[in-house]
């Protein structure tokens, strides 16, 4: 028998800027929900707001940040990347291994040129 094996990962997510509160939550809640029911387990939330895309996507200029921690066994990563590419309110996400989870994020404004 082969031993499941658990990581600590940092998940960025670009929901679109389009929509309502209550479809955002919703959305985001699909995300968190494909996690928890594969036996991982949210760490921590940081709800980075609503922000200018460094390029724009798919006609889109803004997207609604999200980067979530959490334990998750290593088998189910490709699992939830096959499902986050369907959800069609996700403009982009990002998944790395970390090794602690960050408690406060903060990002210093970009320095204006001229």
């Amino acid at each position: 028998m082969q031993k499941k094996r658990n990581g600590l990962y940092e998940g960025m997510y670009i929901l679109s800027a389009t929509l309502s509160d209550e479809s955002r939550k919703k959305a985001f809640d699909k995300i968190t929900d494909g996690i928890t029911q594969k036996t991982g387990n949210i760490l921590k939330t940081h709800e980075l707001g609503r922000r200018k895309l460094a390029y724009e996507i798919d006609g889109k200029r803004e997207g609604y940040y999200y980067v979530l921690f959490f334990e998750a066994p290593t088998s189910i990563i490709i699992d939830l990347w096959k499902e986050y590419h369907l959800h069609e309110d996700l403009i982009r996400f990002m998944t790395t291994r970390v090794e602690k989870v960050q408690e406060t994020m903060e990002f210093k404004p970009l320095k204006t040129v001229g």
